[in-house]
């Protein structure tokens, strides 16, 4: 693992996402931060039995900080779900030294760097698919969490599988791997209701479950 993110934080393969993540202006409330501006690689517990994918790092979020799900509002939505369901230490996700924790759970992204306007293309989905499926291999997960349309069929992707049709707390099994659709706690879902942390925290503790984390 520690090899694979060596190379990743390395990774300058999407000229796109590279101009972007690194000139990207601060906002106002970050000025004077030093912002991450690489690949956001993968944290967790080394001994995880579900694994969560996100789309990708949010431009003043992941990308600022240089933790996935970190520093931005989706952060903070993912983890007061994560900590109610007794995944997590803190109900927030604020910067790379917060003292936050997660037990049994891996955080990932389909997409390593920060898209503009969030949306990655396909040939950039497709550049880091060998990333998340090598992550796959790695951890082994029991569960995982799709947050989001995107990252739903970019996991089935990196297990070599066609993707079923994406809702809110579907799931499908390949091999071992049950995988389980959520709606991405982005503010544009979380602010029209689309997603509320009830929602959020049925599909975690769905995971929770079957992935046997105490």
């Amino acid at each position: 693992m520690e090899e694979l993110l060596r190379a990743l934080v390395q990774c300058r393969r999407c000229p796109r996402l590279v101009a972007y993540r690194e000139g990207v202006p601060p906002l106002p409330k970050f000025a004077g931060q030093a912002y991450w501006r690489r690949p956001v690689p993968p944290w967790g517990d080394p001994k995880a039995k579900i694994m969560v994918v996100g789309l990708a790092p949010a431009a003043h979020g992941g990308n600022r900080t240089g933790r996935m799900f970190t520093g931005d509002s989706s952060a903070q939505f993912l983890f007061r779900a994560l900590h109610a369901v007794g995944l997590s230490n803190h109900p927030y996700s604020v910067s790379r030294d917060d003292g936050t924790e997660v037990r049994c759970v891996y955080i990932t992204s389909a997409v390593k760097c920060a898209p503009p306007g969030n949306r990655p293309n396909a040939e950039e989905l497709a550049n880091c698919s060998p990333w998340l499926k090598a992550e796959l291999s790695l951890v082994r997960p029991r569960a995982v969490v799709a947050l989001g349309r995107v990252a739903w069929v970019a996991v089935f992707r990196a297990l070599g599988s066609r993707p079923p049709e994406f809702s809110h707390g579907a799931f499908a099994d390949v091999g071992p791997v049950r995988v389980y659709a959520s709606y991405h706690p982005s503010p544009r879902n979380t602010n029209t209701g689309r997603l509320d942390l009830e929602a959020l925290e049925a599909v975690l503790k769905a995971a929770k479950a079957y992935a046997g984390c105490q």
